[in-house]
């Protein structure tokens, strides 16, 4: 506390400690004294009910009662946090229990010398010689102060060194308590720091001033209501208090009107112990601010309502110097409360204060730093950006963890700040959200961020702009992967409508938006019209690029795909084989597409039941792409899996178990627990298991298969629709014939909703059903 010649103030550590447990283990060290014969001038409470602090009162009074030298102590925090509130409920609570025999004395720092002294006269009834100035008045008092253990409370302290002279001398019965804003107040002893309450106690506080019927009535929303004050005491007291007086008001329109300017906020009642709003407790501590913290506050508010790296905060300032954005950050911001850490080199505002900021940059942009505000929105804009950018078609789990704590501000960048993105640069983040949710397996999260980014782009750029063709090509792929071909095939559509009219009549782009709808054709069984498509896209890309090209061999790809599926095998091998071989000229040998040649080639040949030539295929595949991205990437689980089936199909079963096993382990490595590709990998192992006879494990995932497809894709997708016709064979493989039935009929229904009756699926699964119905018709016979 900067006293090296007063070594006989002690340190204190100060830990939080969990709520609950007994509040003192001791009787109290004055049992006979009679609370109303100790001298105090304590200030009255206007609490009705302290609730979320028992833990720290316990701790704050075992640090003062250290019995070998005086006990200081500091609780410091944000304002509205409850310092004032807990110093003066401990207060009351040993005046109560007769532990301050000697007094309690409460004081402010402007006024503690005299307070002292008045104290001393009114309530000890001493005398003081004349021709003394306030310190040496204030020692004589010390000296002369009667018998018993006292405590010296002196409240909002900003600088110590103001009340220092004042403090009482080096003699164990003398405690002294302060509470700050500043998270420092010395070198010599800790400080408490307040945190806000848990949700249990701010419902409980929210409760005690509204009344528990009501509560109950709107729990959630009470809950919710919490949260948005940040669990502030401050703003729960005032909310309450102001709910009281508007008994017709509910919780629901209360958060609808709720703002750190609204009247509930800002208008303390007579009987609170807080006479300031919220945003005047703030206000206090914005005072002590320079220009420079000041500024740096307000962009720290256009950040997510969530933690930051403070790294994003010096790439936002690169003209500014790390060392004195550091400084600024430790000194003013964290030190006076207003910022907080929350990891290593990671900070967050409080829900309130970050309100405050941005209301102070409001004031700025209106003012004469409205360039400065304008270049602090840009500067988090380019770095959102360059994250978004940084985020892959098919990103792995690795990267999405690395990703993850930035998304809610590459999201607020998207949201509040998309009127300060370059046109360059307006559907990146956009687009890296959309990615980072397709990565995670979320179609649902990734739908409402391709969604919004188109809609973002018509209203900016107009119905006919490459960026609405874009933006409807990624919000199509998305509802394809969800199985929702009706919505996805009129965005495709669209956006291949967008491009031949923008472009040239051969265009890269346009041949893109012929090769996807095509692709949705071959999904829905749609073959005539796909191949039509198909072939479009590969003779565009022929007068683009001529016979020998990336692109072409793409085409050619696709194309031998969709013979695949049609069963048109001989076709198929012919333009794989093409493919591969123009690859082979066109590519480095140990090229992606290259490998993905090998993987379709195996493809093909399963299909045919040539299995010798497809596992050859499918090794060669396998060993390119873990020589490509390691023993862990989505390709090398696909190929896997793949192998897998020929060795099952061969009665390899000890081959192909290990190798299921290794790509489920892949997949939810990279991808998580729950992905439509752990989905395949998990019915693969099912389908392994029943082949070996092991029934029990087998249902089970065929059930945990059903289940996730419906959580992640919805009750009508295709997927789901194969997984109940999985787990029907399954249950007519074991005869149980009625449980068949249903699941059967139901994944019908949804292949016919979704892909018409003459789909090949469709087709299958009613072929199986029928089987189904001669066996139980023929037993009933």
């Amino acid at each position: 506390m900067g006293v090296e010649n007063n070594q006989w103030y002690r340190p204190v550590l100060y830990l939080r400690w969990p709520e609950g447990g007994q509040l003192f283990a001791t009787p109290p060290t004055s049992a006979g004294i009679l609370p109303a014969s100790i001298p105090s001038n304590l200030p009255r409470s206007g609490v009705i009910k302290f609730v979320g602090r028992g833990k720290v009162l316990e701790t704050l009074h075992q640090q003062l009662q250290q019995t070998e030298r005086v006990g200081i102590c500091a609780i410091a925090g944000m304002g509205g946090i409850g310092k004032t509130e807990l110093a003066l409920q401990y207060a009351m609570l040993h005046k109560e229990l007769g532990t301050y025999p000697g007094g309690i004395c409460w004081s402010e720092e402007a006024a503690v010398g005299l307070d002292i002294v008045s104290f001393a006269k009114v309530q000890l009834n001493m005398q003081l010689p004349s021709g003394l100035d306030l310190e040496e008045q204030v020692a004589y008092c010390w000296r002369n102060w009667q018998e018993g253990e006292v405590l010296l409370i002196l409240d909002d302290v900003r600088d110590y060194l103001q009340v220092k002279s004042y403090l009482p001398p080096p003699e164990p019965r003398f405690k002294v308590l302060f509470t700050s804003r500043r998270q420092w107040l010395g070198e010599s002893f800790e400080t408490l720091s307040l945190d806000v309450l848990s949700e249990e106690a701010a419902t409980e506080l929210l409760t005690s001033l509204v009344g528990k019927e009501r509560i109950d009535l709107e729990l959630d929303q009470a809950k919710q209501l919490c949260l948005e004050l940040g669990f502030l005491p401050l703003g729960l007291e005032l909310v309450g208090r102001y709910l009281k007086r508007k008994p017709h008001l509910s919780i629901a329109q209360m958060r609808q009107r709720l703002g750190l300017e609204h009247r509930s906020l800002q208008k303390p009642s007579g009987e609170m112990t807080e006479q300031r709003g919220v945003a005047a407790a703030f206000e206090l501590s914005w005072q002590e601010l320079d220009p420079l913290a000041q500024q740096l506050g307000c962009l720290l508010s256009l950040f997510a309502l969530a933690p930051f790296a403070w790294q994003l905060v010096n790439q936002c300032l690169p003209d500014s110097d790390e060392e004195d954005l550091e400084d600024i950050r430790d000194y003013a911001l964290t030190e006076y409360s207003l910022l907080q850490q929350t990891g290593e080199e990671t900070y967050s505002l409080h829900q309130l204060i970050r309100e405050f900021f941005q209301n102070k940059l409001k004031q700025f942009e209106n003012g004469e730093k409205a360039k400065q505000v304008n270049e602090m929105k840009q500067n988090l804009c380019f770095v959102m950006v360059a994250v978004a950018n940084t985020i892959p078609q098919y990103p792995t789990q690795e990267f999405l963890l690395e990703v993850e704590d930035i998304i809610p501000h590459v999201e607020e960048v998207a949201i509040a700040l998309r009127d300060y993105l370059s046109e360059a640069d307006f559907i990146t983040p956009f687009q890296g959200l959309g990615r980072f949710y397709e990565g995670k397996g979320l179609y649902s999260q990734a739908e409402i961020w391709y969604k919004r980014c188109r809609d973002q782009v018509e209203e900016r750029f107009g119905a006919e702009h490459f960026y609405l063709a874009r933006t409807s090509n990624n919000l199509a792929s998305i509802y394809q992967a969800q199985g929702q071909y009706s919505k996805a095939e009129p965005l495709y559509k669209q956006a291949l409508e967008i491009r031949r009219k923008l472009l040239e009549q051969e265009h890269p782009d346009t041949a893109e938006s012929l090769n996807n709808l095509a692709l949705l054709y071959n999904y829905q069984g749609r073959y005539e019209e796909a191949e039509l498509l198909y072939k479009q896209a590969l003779d565009m890309r022929r007068k683009l690029f001529g016979e020998e090209h990336p692109d072409l061999a793409e085409s050619l790809s696709n194309l031998a795909w969709l013979y695949q599926d049609q069963g048109r095998y001989e076709e198929a091998e012919s333009l794989f084989l093409q493919t591969l071989e123009m690859r082979q000229r066109l590519l480095d040998a140990n090229h992606l597409r290259i490998a993905d040649s090998f993987n379709a080639l195996g493809s093909c040949y399963y299909h045919q039941k040539r299995y010798q030539e497809s596992e050859k295929m499918y090794l060669q595949a396998l060993n390119l792409y873990k020589e490509l991205f390691g023993d862990k990437h989505r390709d090398v689980a696909m190929a896997s899996n793949s192998l897998a089936l020929v060795y099952s199909e061969q009665g390899k079963y000890e081959a192909a178990e290990p190798l299921l096993t290794k790509a489920l382990e892949i997949q939810k490595h990279i991808l998580g627990e729950k992905h439509p590709d752990v989905a395949t990998g998990l019915t693969n192992l099912a389908a392994l298991y029943e082949d070996l006879g092991n029934t029990t494990k087998a249902e089970s995932l065929y059930h945990q298969v059903l289940d996730m497809r419906k959580q992640l894709l919805g009750e009508m997708h295709p997927d789901v629709a194969i997984s109940l016709n999985n787990l029907a064979k399954f249950n007519y493989n074991q005869k149980r014939y009625e449980v068949a039935k249903p699941l059967y009929s139901d994944a019908v229904r949804i292949l016919e909703t979704k892909l018409g009756s003459n789909h090949p699926n469709t087709v299958k699964v009613k072929n199986n059903l029928e089987d189904l119905k001669s066996v139980m018709d023929s037993r009933v016979d």
